[in-house]
Formats: C-alpha cells, sequence, structure tokens
C-alpha cells in the first residue's frame, strides 16, 4: 500500500457520503516530494487514490468517475497510457482539462469518486 500522502491545503484527503467515497485531487508526491515526469506523477497520484481507498476498505476498481487535470494537453495520450496501466481493464467515466499550473508544479492531478455498495450489481 502506498503511504498516505498529506493534503497541501485546506481540505479533506477523502471524504465518504453514504455508499460514495470522493478523494481530492491527488498529484504524483511520494515521501511528500512530487515524483519526476509526466508517467511517474499519474502512476504515483493514483497509488496515492488507491491508499486513500483502501483506507476507507474500497480500492480502485470501485472507482466510477476521474477527473484528470493537465497541464499541457500534450501529454494526454502518454497520460491515458499510465492511467491505463494502473486501472487495467477497469474503465471509469472521465473528464479531463487543461489548467494553467497545478500545486507544487505538478503536471497532473487526478480527482477519483468510488461507490461502495456491496449489494450493487457488476457491469
Amino acid at each position: 500500500m502506498s503511504e498516505l500522502s498529506k493534503p497541501v491545503g485546506p481540505y479533506a484527503p477523502i471524504v465518504r457520503a453514504g455508499d460514495w467515497l470522493i478523494c481530492s485531487g491527488q498529484l504524483g508526491l511520494s515521501g511528500g516530494q512530487l515524483v519526476e515526469g509526466l508517467t511517474a506523477q499519474v502512476t504515483q497520484a493514483l497509488a496515492n487514490a488507491g491508499a486513500l481507498l483502501q483506507s476507507e476498505g474500497a480500492s480502485l476498481t470501485d472507482v466510477v468517475k476521474t477527473t484528470v487535470f493537465l497541464t499541457d494537453m500534450k501529454d494526454f495520450s502518454a497520460m491515458n497510457e499510465a492511467y491505463v496501466a494502473a486501472f487495467g481493464d477497469h474503465r471509469p467515466a472521465r473528464s479531463a482539462f487543461a489548467v494553467v499550473a497545478l500545486p507544487l508544479g505538478a503536471v497532473v492531478e487526478i480527482e477519483v469518486w468510488a461507490f461502495t455498495n456491496s449489494g450493487r450489481s457488476e457491469s
């Protein structure tokens, strides 16, 4: 399990709302430091989200929606490759946006929403 990263602002890193878990946007932080490069940041951001979900008894397979923020849309294809590597065959709904800048000089930030109702049917 990835070490839980500390928030870089005044917010909760994960919130439960009934059967929903909402993870605030995750950066590619490891040991309090931003990892180098887009692929590493996507991989680490999703590992951080996975660790937050695991702390609540869930996993990336419970994710139904993600929002990806990129500082350069030219990174979209490379982000997709790292994203698929993290999610495997699971395909949550997703939005992606270009932004001017992200905290700590990150090139990507990823927010995830997970649904944890154990009685749901698999699709």
